[in-house]
């Protein structure tokens, strides 16, 4: 009984979206996303502020296939035709479940695949039922329906469009093209992968560099001493390039060689460091595989923007009574987006003294 009642409870709640929700292309907002950006961004850590990397490119990329009512094991070459169920006067086919599955493969994603096409077939069925009720009610014939049905028409035309001519339009030769251009303009930066161990007085610093002098470890120290978030991870601050670390921080970390550790305090705003240094390199670009869906992402708002800007261009808008210029459109308003897809980013070391990231590498 109790499986019986969450699969209707799944069922219920995949009805009430069905009325709600409708599949929209993402794209971006914000600047063009390169190999070279996806490195962690700069932070101002003179104020203390934590250095989470900002992903430019904030589209998402063009939308999975989706999930079959069977799950990944359902017949590509199911009949779309074969009835799944009658309900009164309407008839339910193999196609009507592909349909709702497509536009709900993110929900259907979390059911078990087993239970997917009974889930959509009670979906439907409800759908059926209380549309018929409607219809015998005459709401389908009020002004207040049709004006939402226009409404539902334009966009499923809109999404129709581009679904072709936008998202389809993008190849994964022209994915690797961009990949390549922007590896080729890439400029390599020394970075700094280091360890510190933050406490409140000079003298507790300086224990800290006779207790690392007598071989103690330098992580189990940072773990039971360091008062700055990172001493979870053993006082692991990741990988950072110059400008991403208060001054006197940063000179002290990349004047170290690998494997050292300052001989003396380091003083900040922030307390007295101890730091130690586990690698130095030049930075390289990701592979492709790592920036591929944020290339997508820029490449597919970019086309959206050609594309609209053309068929603008070639149609005459008029908004009545709104002041000049508002017939273009806003970036925000003309550019479809979609919340739940969103790009890997990567995020930066944490800028010591009381904030900590996940930058390391």
């Amino acid at each position: 009984m109790k499986a019986v009642s969450t699969l209707k409870r799944t069922s219920c709640a995949l009805a009430v979206l069905l009325a709600s929700t409708a599949a929209v292309p993402a794209f971006a907002q914000d600047a063009k996303t390169t190999p070279a950006q996806s490195a962690p961004a700069e932070t101002t850590p003179a104020q203390g502020t934590p250095a989470p990397a900002q992903d430019a490119g904030q589209a998402a990329p063009a939308p999975a296939s989706p999930v079959t009512p069977q799950g990944s094991a359902a017949k590509a070459d199911k009949d779309p035709n074969a009835v799944v169920a009658h309900v009164g006067n309407a008839t339910i086919t193999q196609a009507d479940l592909a349909l709702a599955a497509e536009d709900f493969s993110a929900e259907l994603a979390q059911v078990p695949p087993n239970k997917r096409q009974s889930i959509l077939t009670d979906v439907i069925v409800d759908m059926q039922v209380l549309a018929q009720a409607a219809e015998q009610q005459g709401l389908d014939k009020t002004d207040e329906f049709q004006k939402h049905l226009a409404f539902l028409r334009l966009r499923a035309l809109r999404n129709e469009y581009v679904q072709k001519a936008v998202i389809q339009s993008i190849t994964p030769d022209q994915i690797k093209a961009e990949y390549d251009k922007e590896s080729a303009s890439f400029k390599p930066e020394e970075e700094v992968h280091a360890r510190h161990i933050l406490v409140k007085t000079k003298e507790e610093a300086q224990q800290v560099i006779k207790d690392l002098e007598s071989g103690k470890d330098f992580a189990a120290i940072a773990k039971s001493k360091s008062i700055d978030p990172s001493s979870d991870n053993g006082g692991d601050l990741g990988y950072f390039k110059h400008g991403q670390m208060v001054d006197a921080f940063e000179k002290a970390a990349f004047a170290l060689k690998k494997g050292d550790y300052t001989k003396e305090p380091v003083q900040t705003q922030f307390g007295w460091h101890v730091i130690e240094l586990e690698d130095k390199r030049m930075t390289t670009p990701p592979p492709l595989a790592e920036v591929e869906d944020q290339i997508r992402s820029t490449l597919l708002r970019q086309k959206f923007e050609t594309v609209m800007a053309d068929l603008r261009s070639k149609t005459k808008v008029d908004v009545v009574g709104a002041p000049a210029g508002a017939g273009a459109p806003a970036d925000d308003a003309a550019t479809p987006s979609d919340s739940d897809q969103e790009p890997a980013g990567t995020d930066a070391p944490a800028a010591p003294g009381g904030t900590s990231g996940s930058g390391q590498d």
